[in-house]
């Protein structure tokens, strides 16, 4: 059987869709960037100064001089037009590898953008939500971890997960965290080609402790319970979730319980240690944080990326591409 990151490459290879990656200097992305080529799993385009070797078959493009700089200028100011930005304010973002990168998804020059192997990632995020926006009718920009378990797992060997949201907000209010819960299972439809079976976490089973952090796990269930098209369920401890024994011990009737495949976490702490844990501990590996929510995709990576991260996230992102067009 295939694992999900196999499977979503031998998807991106029959799309081949044309990514641009800000950071072109770095050896990762490099790499990385004349793989997918060579692969076939998409069309690369790396920002770069002038003169920057090239692997065979990736474009370069010095934002300096890249004969898109009107039409990314064009885009800046009707992305930033609230903020009555400059011409000057509008060449110094396009010069910006990460902006002109998201203004290049923004304008259709290219289908998606993922950076992070050198940039921070609250700059990385901050030039998608400034320059691609938020998805129409969405509330919020979240963030998920796709983990693949190892294929030695006792219990589910090689499966996908989405975990979310482990990379951007904080402490999201009930309403904040129903929208990240029916953002995530979007995600897995996209990603893992399945129905999801979503698990709102907590430190609490089916009422099994009363707390205010607890009751706003299950008030956003009571928001999710009106509108969601699939299945969920809440509050679950993440083994009531995930184990088939323990969820049918601790929440028996459950249609989610040992069977989640989109873990929801109450807050930042909780997600951020969980994939961690997972991914250190039990050999998961971890693909993100991948953003959710945006009008079209762009990405993130972990400043520890290797070249193999860089390619699983352009294989990511297609599916993100591809989900798009058949919605929108």
């Amino acid at each position: 059987m295939s694992s999900p990151l196999q499977t979503l490459r031998e998807r991106a290879k029959r799309s081949r869709h044309h990514i641009v990656l800000p950071e072109g200097t770095d050896p990762r992305v490099q790499e990385a960037a004349g793989r997918a080529v060579a692969e076939g799993l998409a069309s690369v385009t790396l920002l770069a100064p002038g003169g920057t070797a090239a692997p065979d078959g990736v474009t370069v493009v010095d934002p300096e001089t890249s004969d898109d700089r009107p039409a990314l200028v064009a885009a800046f100011m009707e992305a930033r037009a609230k903020r009555s930005p400059t011409g000057e304010q509008a060449a110094e973002a396009v010069s910006d590898p990460l902006a002109h990168a998201a203004l290049m998804v923004r304008a259709g020059l290219a289908d998606g953008t993922i950076g992070g192997a050198v940039a921070t990632t609250s700059d990385t995020v901050r030039a998608a939500l400034q320059m691609i926006g938020t998805a129409p009718g969405a509330p919020l920009v979240s963030s998920f971890f796709l983990m693949v378990l190892p294929e030695h797992h006792p219990t589910r060997p090689g499966a996908g997960l989405v975990f979310s949201d482990c990379g951007l907000v904080i402490d999201p209010a009930p309403e904040e965290l129903a929208a990240i819960a029916t953002q995530a299972a979007g995600s897995a439809r996209a990603l893992l080609g399945t129905e999801p079976k979503v698990a709102l976490l907590s430190f609490s089973t089916m009422g099994s402790a009363r707390h205010a952090n607890v009751a706003k796990v299950t008030d956003a269930l009571a928001l999710l319970r009106e509108t969601a098209d699939f299945a969920i369920d809440g509050e679950l401890q993440f083994d009531a979730a995930f184990d088939a024994d323990v969820g049918a011990s601790k929440a028996s009737g459950s249609d989610v319980a040992g069977e989640a495949d989109v873990m929801v976490f109450p807050n930042l702490d909780a997600g951020n240690i969980g994939y961690k844990i997972a991914q250190r501990i039990g050999g998961a590996t971890a693909i993100g944080p991948v953003l959710q929510g945006l009008a079209k995709p762009a990405n993130d990576l972990s400043r520890g990326c290797t070249a193999d991260d860089i390619l699983d996230m352009i294989a990511v992102t297609s599916a993100q591409i591809d989900a798009g067009r058949a919605t929108g």
